[in-house]
């Protein structure tokens, strides 16, 4: 664990001219082992078309217009509402740059290079090559904007800051600030300064003019007074004009490429964990737009692997660019154009915000879970008073279904909200090991979320206990024993068993959790074979709903699996077929991963394709409609459940590769009991295989096929049944596999 969030966690935080010249303007547009989203227009609608960049905690999107470009941009703290008012999450402001009016434009391309998380322009007008690259650096905290042409003196125009909110913009020398008080008190403040290579800049009463200038560099610094510590109110206690002009004063002082080297180091340092190849697109497709190869992909029979691994690769993109020692990743990311987004663009608990961090472990991005964590924590004395007023309870807490950054929830209560958040702090645990973490973080939650359910359960005449008083999202009707309930309870009782045990710690109350997991009511299998919804066995098999969350315990859950529980994981299959393939965008990625647990890689690659179809926007936003993030994140998580599972104790490879896919390779998954493991195969068979002990656990590898290890790896114990091995390890050791 980051000593940043123990630090958030604990209260312990309280350009100029002459820049260096840029790579020729003649660079390759496909360098080997880049991954680009690209477009041959500028964008016009912000939800599907523009292009993201953002470094956890700023965002922006980027249009990339010839005659103007628009930047909107946000900062994931800019909140309306408190601790009774949901309110919403909030739009920043745009930066506009309005350039002289050239020539017809050749050779237009836009682009976003995921590999280097560097957004790029480059056209021709009146002969004159122009270029424009962005990026929103972590080291620095502030977003770079440089405009290049390979002419001198081509810029002339003006550069405008807008705040959202109706702020006035005040106008000096070189640079634009925007500041300013929400509602709710909330303080923020947005600084954009301007660099000029030749030329000269005037600051006029729309913003700053520019006039001959070789190029320009523009950044922009941004925040609030925000603080996720609720003993504060919710306040840093100073104006956030201090920390901006200092992240931004110290930013201009340093020349362009040496921003732009640090930015990339920083971020293919996270970014470059993973590869996965899984075959080659035909070149004739690969050369044409990302709207072309969407529009293509439906066709029937369009093959396209390299799409289908760019949006695996977006995810882990969109991941870093909006949970990075910040605020979790909202309903949107941290991107959002509006005052009054959908659903608040808040953190929805029934699936959304979990949803938005399954693959933050198994996809090597560990450090990305941590806002979430830090979140869950700071808000626990807020929802204890408002559980405690709606429930009349005294331990424990819970959630409702829409939920901001100071503790306030509204519209249903979401019951088990807190026991599932409580999968999470479990999750960093067990794929990560840090028991120092687990000890002041994670296991004092698990407590109490426990403590609350061992005061509502209610005892059934046979002794059986039931949550009383369910709600299936987002189906009705509300009544005890609900499976979506039943199965969250257990999990979070099996996580905090496993944290006692882990800790060695309160072995009494261990035991009292114990024997209330062995009273709970289990999962049931109804009279068409299917896992039932409710306690009652009402479910329709003609039901569509595009929640299914009584198969929670097949995923995220751990309750149900082929291998342990095969009855009740045929029922779960019955139900997933009979609940359909269609839904919104979240709705598919979730069942991309039931069919991955299921062992049934071609249904999960048939969901994937049906995504990736109907449900990716040109930028390769997923669609609810509209745009909501957590489609985006889901399907990368799928894809990490197709290739490696380790929900059952033991390491599965390739345990849902579909036909699609049956030769290729994959590095830098993690698995559960802090494994990284890394994948070749051919002919739908493990062909190589690398596994990292990083915290000296034993290892039990499942993969369907005999696998031998390298002679100079330690002897396996010998297998106890076909295609599976187990082994002591060492921290720190990597073990090598063939397959046979």
């Amino acid at each position: 664990m980051c000593y940043m969030m123990v630090a958030v966690v604990a209260g312990l935080i309280s350009g100029g001219t002459g820049q260096a010249a840029d790579k020729p303007l003649n660079e390759p547009p496909n360098l080997p082992g880049r991954q680009v989203i690209w477009h041959d227009s500028p964008a016009r609608k912000w939800e599907t078309e523009a292009l993201p960049i953002g470094n956890g905690r700023l965002g922006a999107m980027i249009f990339g217009g010839v005659e103007m470009e628009h930047i909107q941009f946000n900062e994931d703290s800019l909140w309306e509402g408190d601790e009774k008012d949901t309110g919403s999450y909030q739009n920043f402001g745009d930066i506009e740059v309005t350039l002289a009016k050239g020539a017809d434009v050749t050779n237009y391309r836009r682009e976003l290079d995921i590999s280097r998380a560097v957004h790029t322009v480059t056209y021709t007008c009146g002969g004159v090559t122009c270029r424009r690259q962005a990026f929103a650096s972590f080291p620095d905290q502030v977003m770079v904007f440089r405009f290049v042409a390979d002419k001198p003196a081509s810029y002339t125009g003006v550069i405008t800051l807008a705040d959202a909110h109706g702020v006035k913009i005040a106008i000096e020398a070189n640079r634009l600030t925007s500041a300013g008080t929400l509602k709710n008190g909330l303080r923020f403040e947005s600084q954009l300064v301007v660099l000029n290579d030749g030329g000269k800049l005037e600051a006029t009463p729309e913003g700053i003019a520019f006039k001959g200038a070789n190029g320009l560099t523009l950044m922009l610094a941004a925040g609030t007074d925000y603080l996720n510590q609720r003993g504060k109110g919710w306040r840093t206690g100073e104006v956030p004009h201090r920390k901006v002009t200092e992240q931004l004063d110290k930013a201009v002082k340093r020349p362009y490429p040496e921003l732009l080297a640090a930015h990339v180091k920083d971020y293919q340092a996270l970014f470059g964990r993973v590869r996965m190849d899984i075959g080659k697109t035909d070149a004739a497709i690969a050369a044409l737009p990302t709207s072309g190869r969407l529009d293509n992909y439906k066709k029937p029979d369009a093959k396209d692997p390299e799409l289908e691994n760019l949006l695996f690769q977006y995810g882990r993109y969109l991941l870093i660019g909006s949970s990075r020692n910040s605020l979790p990743a909202n309903l949107q990311g941290l991107w959002n154009n509006s005052n009054a987004p959908p659903w608040r663009s808040d953190y929805h608990s029934n699936i959304n915000i979990q949803m938005n961090y399954w693959l933050a472990e198994t996809a090597n991005l560990a450090e990305c879970a941590e806002p979430l964590l830090a979140y869950i924590f700071s808000l626990r004395e807020v929802r204890a008073e408002q559980t405690s007023a709606n429930f009349q309870t005294k331990r424990g807490w819970t959630v409702q279904t829409e939920n901001n950054i100071f503790g306030g929830s509204g519209w249903e209560w979401n019951t088990p909200g807190s026991a599932w958040y409580g999968q999470h702090l479990w999750e960093h645990y067990a794929f990560g090991g840090d028991k120092a973490y687990l000890k002041t973080l994670a296991y004092p939650v698990l407590k109490e979320v426990c403590e609350f359910w061992e005061d509502r359960l209610k005892a059934l005449p046979d002794g059986t206990l039931v949550a009383p008083m369910g709600f299936s999202p987002e189906q009705g009707p509300r009544e005890d024993g609900v499976s979506f309930d039943q199965e969250i309870i257990w999990d979070l009782f099996t996580n905090y068993i496993e944290a006692s045990q882990a800790l060695g710690v309160d072995p009494e109350y261990r035991q009292k959790i114990t024997a209330m997991r062995g009273k709970l009511l289990l999962p049931r299998i109804g009279k068409w074979g299917q896992l039932q919804e409710w306690m009652v066995d009402r479910d329709d098999p003609h039901n569509d709903h595009r929640h299914v969350s009584h198969l929670f315990a097949v995923h995220p859950g751990r309750q149900i699996t082929p291998s342990k529980t095969p009855a009740l994981a045929e029922a779960a299959r019955i139900s997933l077929k009979a609940r359909g393939d269609g839904g919104t965008g979240w709705s598919k990625a979730w069942k991309i991963s039931f069919w991955a647990r299921l062992l049934d890689g071609d249904h999960a690659y048939k969901m994937y394709s049906e995504l990736l179809k109907n449900n990716i926007t040109p930028n390769l936003f997923d669609t609810h409609p509209p745009f909501q993030i957590d489609g985006n994140f889901g399907a990368t998580a799928a894809v990490c459940e197709m290739l490696l599972q380790s929900q059952a104790g033991e390491l599965h490879l390739l345990p849902a590769l579909p036909v699609a896919w049956a030769t290729g390779s994959v590095t830098g998954l993690r698995g559960r009991g802090g494994f990284t493991v890394d994948l070749a195969w051919a002919n739908g068979k493990v062909v190589k295989a690398r596994v990292k002990s990083n915290l000296g656990n034993r290892c039990r590898i499942r993969a369907g096929a005999p696998l031998v290890m390298d002679a100079q790896s330690s002897p396996p114990v010998k297998p106890t049944e076909p295609g599976v091995i187990e082994f002591e390890t060492k921290a720190g050791m990597t073990y090598m596999f063939a397959g046979k």
